[in-house]
């Protein structure tokens, strides 16, 4: 009995030595995760990774959900013409009415994502301006995972179709959120072009590794099991951004300024022209990537690879582009706005090759031009947005960057549905030279941000763009402070303690005119 006594004993001491180790280890892990510049890091982890599945979820069912569709609609054509057979000629006029119908809705599935996320950018804008970046990065994880496993087990078209628009309201706030993190926590502008172009390479890298992920694994494993990997993948993140960011628990916020409205940022002139470089550059990508596949069958023969394969090798391009952007402006800052003019000419040169291209190996050529002179673009000039809310507006980075975003979705909802009636009533020739001049043409535009990196914040160009009084007892302190200086008035503490006003000198008040530049 004593013998089991002295078990039981060692048994609790070391359960209870474990339990102090592992309470240590997570102190330690905590103390880490603390660490201003290692939390940094794990925040750009997390935004990279939520990046990365919305661009993966995006592109992963363009070899699979056609197929699948298809074949759902073959098997009720079976039933229909079991059920009821008519005549050859009936049945060729259903099928071909059938297969315009097919093509519609493929385009309208693929277009539903951007087309949602456009309309819901400006409230999800606004609402992390309100409470943050946490809160609505987690939520848009949480619905990016419902839309993945609605995916994987949805059977039908509206059900598909559900699944997509539920991604588009994720990514809404992932994104935009997301993006908008980087721009907060990478304050200086070497480290945030840094952080920003390694977000924009994981796009890239989802965007063009995702067709071939999903084909493999829907030929060999079924269609649910690209978007249950996926659907892992996010609630790993999830968990990751529930246990970094501690959304819920974080108040910050609180003593946070109150963000520009989206619509003063819309009618901002810098912004609008990097938002309309943005929409421009995107449209050659957003516009091949639904047509290129008919014209190389009709035009090259290529093959089912082939045409699988066709934007894989741009990635490379896409990260060397990236790369020579984040190198350039660290050396030169005050050229992103050339960056992003050459990656124009860049696009616009290249989109106009693609119709003169015979065979795989010569398209290659001009599609990696294009993703190299898209990511001159974007590298460049989403710092530049980031810059402009901070020198003339209030340094919160919501609303500016789901007006990127929005950016982006204007392209993407367009090229589904408009593309393929452009190659129907003008023609795959013009379509590519339209989206090449417009390139061209607008390059010049980007001059107006010549001489954006020589602004400096300016309160009296803030409060006219605001157009509001100040907000809290700090901000109206400090401006009647302004004003009573601009008077000639300065503040003196006499011997009982009391705050009195007294007229300042000629010289006093030149010396301290330049406060504000």
């Amino acid at each position: 009995m004593r013998l089991t006594g002295q078990q039981s004993t060692n048994v609790a001491q070391s359960a209870a030595s474990k339990l102090s180790q592992m309470g240590e280890r997570t102190k330690q892990l905590g103390n880490v995760i603390q660490d201003p510049e290692r939390q940094k890091r794990i925040i750009l982890i997390i935004v990279c990774v939520a990046l990365l599945l919305d661009n993966m979820l995006y592109m992963v069912i363009v070899p699979i959900i056609p197929d699948y569709l298809e074949g759902l609609q073959k098997a009720a054509d079976q039933e229909q013409s079991a059920a009821a057979p008519h005549s050859n000629s009936t049945n060729s006029t259903i099928h071909r009415a059938a297969e315009g119908n097919f093509d519609l809705q493929i385009g309208v599935l693929f277009a539903s994502k951007a087309i949602l996320q456009l309309l819901v950018n400006p409230l999800s804008g606004t609402l992390i301006d309100r409470v943050g970046y946490d809160i609505p990065l987690f939520i848009g994880l949480n619905i990016m995972f419902l839309s993945t496993l609605t995916f994987a087990f949805a059977e039908n078209y509206a059900t598909l179709f559900l699944a997509r628009s539920i991604q588009g309201l994720g990514s809404a706030f992932a994104d935009t959120s997301g993006i908008a993190l980087i721009a907060d926590k990478f304050t200086e502008e070497s480290d945030r072009s840094k952080a920003l172009g390694i977000a924009l390479a994981f796009i890239s890298f989802g965007s063009l590794v995702a067709p071939p992920f999903g084909g493999v694994l829907y030929e060999f494993a079924g269609k649910q099991a690209p978007f249950l990997i996926l659907a892992c993948i996010c609630f790993t993140d999830g968990v990751l951004c529930l246990t970094v960011l501690k959304p819920f628990s974080n108040r910050e916020r609180e003593n946070m300024p109150v963000g520009t409205p989206i619509y003063k940022l819309m009618i901002d002139p810098y912004i609008a022209v990097v938002a309309g470089a943005l929409i421009v550059c995107n449209i050659p990508l957003a516009f091949l990537e639904p047509t290129i596949a008919n014209w190389m069958e009709e035009n090259m023969n290529a093959s089912e690879w082939e045409i699988g394969m066709t934007w894989f090798p741009a990635f490379f391009p896409h990260v060397l582009g990236v790369y020579l952007t984040v190198k350039l402006a660290a050396k030169y800052p005050h050229l992103q706005w050339f960056y992003g003019a050459i990656g124009m000419v860049f696009i616009g040169a290249s989109s106009c090759t693609v119709p003169a291209c015979k065979n795989f190996g010569q398209l290659m050529i001009p599609l990696c031009g294009i993703c190299f002179g898209i990511a001159f673009v974007d590298t460049a000039l989403l710092p530049t947005l980031g810059f402009l809310v901070d020198v003339r507006h209030v340094s919160v980075y919501g609303s500016v960057y789901a007006i990127a975003d929005i950016s982006y979705c204007v392209a993407y909802a367009l090229g589904p549905i408009v593309a393929g009636q452009i190659v129907h009533n003008l023609g795959f020739v013009q379509l590519n030279l339209g989206m090449g001049l417009a390139n061209v043409l607008y390059a010049p535009a980007l001059l107006l941000l010549k001489n954006v990196t020589q602004m400096k914040p300016s309160f009296s160009e803030r409060n006219m763009l605001l157009e509001d009084g100040p907000t809290g007892l700090y901000d109206t302190i400090k401006m009647e402070q302004r004003e009573k200086k601009r008077k000639g008035l300065c503040t003196t503490i006499d011997e009982s303690g009391i705050e009195t006003f007294v007229q300042r000198s000629h010289s006093e008040e030149e010396s301290s005119g330049g406060e504000y530049a």
